[in-house]
């Protein structure tokens, strides 16, 4: 059904049929018997597909990659697709408007996304409050999504500034979400990729470590790197997982590389998804897993528009994929037929 009308959908501009679709998605999951049947319609359950990871357990390993539910809006409607996991954000401790529009472009040619979307969010204090009435409305029994929060900074925060802002948001989300990503890696926040530097990186995720800790609880923490870092800088990240000791790493965000782009849009600026992606991820991946020898787990992320596409990023040594453009171009049937592939592997 999603392929018959994505020619139409895609006439139209990109944002506003985001906002279009989940809204009436919302609204179909609200109708007697709406959530069952997109359950029956998309879901895969089988026990054979439950991960277990950095200490918690995942229903399957296809998640929703940060971007597409900025606002912890989307949390059950998402789990009734068949994803395993859901990561909100990236949201800032205040709202923002982001850059101004238009600032997403479709590539169709590439099977790509170009976004500038600047980190447009409500604010922590909703998306914590939004997961929290997530939490809350589950039945008797019914096992809650895992939610991962990932967390960035203002605008107008300057980079000297940025760990007080990742702290706003790391404390505001502690009690709600079950693991944390700190994005530094956006291209779409002026300065935002400094933070990437081994010793600012350091004294930020150290910093978040000494304060994981509530009550006795903590929460995995993962760093999402760009795809655009050396190999002397991935040794680096290597290198600072060790140290900190956080959790694993979500490989990789957009890219600022515009290579052997044949489509309409390929000029605009911003972070760019999709198929072009796919090989360099997954090189990423193999590269961390391999200078690592596998010391902590990755999350595969970039390019993923086929179930062949996940199981590459699984073999190269992901224990967990995430989908964003790839959801958007092949509709959510591609979450089953990944779930299914790896059901028959």
């Amino acid at each position: 059904m999603y392929q018959l009308l994505k020619p139409l959908l895609f006439q139209f501009d990109p944002e506003n049929v985001h906002y279009f679709v989940t809204r009436n998605l919302k609204r179909f999951n609200r109708f007697p018997g709406g959530a069952s049947l997109s359950k029956a319609i998309w879901g895969t359950d089988d026990k054979r597909l439950e991960r277990e990871v950095f200490g918690l357990k995942f229903k399957n390993p296809v998640g929703l990659a940060a971007g597409f539910d900025k606002n912890a809006e989307l949390i059950s409607e998402m789990g009734n697709l068949g994803f395993g996991f859901i990561e909100v954000g990236t949201v800032t401790p205040l709202p923002q408007p982001g850059n101004p529009k238009p600032r997403m472009f479709r590539l169709p040619a590439d099977a790509a996304l170009i976004n500038r979307m600047g980190f447009n969010n409500l604010g922590v204090d909703v998306a914590a409050e939004r997961i929290a009435a997530y939490r809350k409305s589950l039945k008797p029994g019914q096992q809650a999504l895992i939610v991962g929060g990932n967390i960035g900074k203002n605008k107008v925060t300057p980079n000297e500034d940025a760990v007080s802002d990742y702290i706003k948001c790391f404390d505001r989300l502690f009690d709600v979400v079950d693991y944390f990503v700190v994005n530094v890696s956006s291209p779409n926040t002026p300065g935002l990729r400094e933070l990437q530097e081994k010793e600012p990186l350091m004294n930020l995720l150290n910093t978040l470590q000494q304060r994981n800790n509530k009550d006795g609880v903590s929460r995995p923490i993962l760093l999402k790197i760009a795809p655009d870092l050396t190999n002397e800088q991935l040794n680096d990240i290597a290198d600072i997982v060790k140290q900190t000791s956080i959790a694993g790493i979500i490989a990789t965000n957009t890219t600022i590389s515009r290579e052997s782009l044949t489509s309409q849009h390929k000029g605009e600026t911003g972070g760019l998804s999709g198929k072009p992606l796919t090989k360099r991820s997954t090189e990423v991946i193999a590269y961390l897993h391999k200078a690592s020898g596998g010391a902590f787990p990755i999350i595969g992320v970039g390019g993923i528009h086929s179930a062949e596409d996940a199981m590459e990023k699984l073999a190269a040594g992901a224990s967990l994929v995430q989908l964003y453009t790839g959801f958007i171009y092949e509709g959510p049937g591609l979450i089953g037929r990944i779930n299914k592939r790896i059901l028959q592997s």
